[in-house]
C-alpha cells in the first residue's frame, strides 16, 4: 500500500462527513494536495460527496489537468482548486461549498459574517468577499476558467474563507482534518449569528479574541476530538 492512501481514504471520509453534516449536499467539492508532489491535488469526480469511494479520487496537475485519461465527468469547477495551490503553497486542502447557513451572507449587502463564538474563530476575521461580476460581468456563477479560479485566489489573500456572492463559499486548510473543522464552524458560526440577529443587537468576537480563541481551537488535539466524532457519526450513516 502507497504511503499516501491513508490520506486519500481521509478524502473519501471527509467528503462523507461533510456531505453528512449538510456542509455538503449533491453540489460542491473536497480536494487534498498531493503529499507525495505538492504540484498535484486529488479530487473525485463529478458525483455527489456522500458517495464519493476511493477509485472516484483522481490525480491533478495544478493547472487542473487530470493525470491518465479518465472517462469519467470532472467536476467543472475544479479550477479553483488548482489555483488556490497554486497561489498558497501552505494550504493543503480544499472545499467548495453553498452551505444553507452560509448563504445570506453571500447575498446581504449589508450584514457582514463575523466570528461570533468560541469555535467560529478559526473562520478569521475580516472575511473576505469575491464578487464575479467585478472582473467578469453577468457569468453563469461558476468558476469554471482560470482566469476566474486566479481571481478568485487573489480574494482569499492569506485568509482561509472566501464568500462568493450570490454562490457559495471557499473554504482552504493546512491539513484535511483542518479543513474540515473550519468548515464546519462556519456553517455553526453562520447559523448562530443568524439565530441572534433575529434577537436584534449582538456581539461578535474581537480581533483579539478571534486571534486567541483559533489558535487554541486549531491545536492537533481539538481539531482530531472533533473529526473522531464526525467520522463516527458518517460511519453510523
Amino acid at each position: 500500500m502507497s504511503n499516501i492512501e491513508p490520506l486519500l481514504s481521509e478524502l473519501v471520509l471527509a467528503n462523507h462527513i461533510l456531505a453528512h453534516e449538510n456542509v455538503l449536499d449533491g453540489f460542491g467539492h473536497v480536494s487534498l494536495r498531493a503529499p507525495d508532489d505538492p504540484n498535484t491535488y486529488f479530487l473525485s469526480r463529478a458525483r455527489a460527496p456522500e458517495l464519493v469511494a476511493r477509485e472516484d479520487l483522481i490525480r491533478f496537475t495544478l493547472a487542473s489537468e487530470p493525470l491518465g485519461s479518465p472517462k469519467e465527468a470532472l467536476y467543472s469547477e475544479r479550477v479553483l482548486h488548482g489555483e488556490i495551490y497554486r497561489a498558497r503553497p501552505d494550504v493543503m486542502a480544499v472545499c467548495h461549498h453553498h452551505a444553507e447557513a452560509v448563504m445570506p451572507f453571500c447575498i446581504s449587502t449589508k450584514t457582514v459574517l463575523r466570528p461570533v463564538i468560541h469555535l467560529g474563530a478559526v473562520i478569521g476575521h475580516p472575511i473576505p468577499t469575491w464578487d464575479s461580476r467585478d472582473e467578469f460581468g453577468d457569468t453563469n456563477l461558476l468558476v469554471t476558467k482560470p482566469e476566474e479560479a486566479q481571481s478568485l485566489a487573489r480574494a482569499l489573500g492569506n485568509s482561509f474563507v472566501v464568500l462568493m456572492r450570490r454562490h457559495g463559499a471557499t473554504v482552504a486548510g493546512r491539513t484535511l482534518r483542518e479543513l474540515v473543522f473550519r468548515c464546519m464552524y462556519l456553517v455553526a458560526n453562520a447559523r448562530t449569528q443568524l439565530a441572534a440577529a433575529n434577537l436584534g443587537e449582538y456581539e461578535t468576537l474581537s480581533a483579539g479574541e478571534t486571534r486567541l480563541s483559533a489558535e487554541f481551537n486549531l491545536r492537533p488535539y481539538s481539531i482530531d476530538r472533533a473529526w473522531d466524532r464526525w467520522a463516527r457519526r458518517a460511519a453510523r450513516r
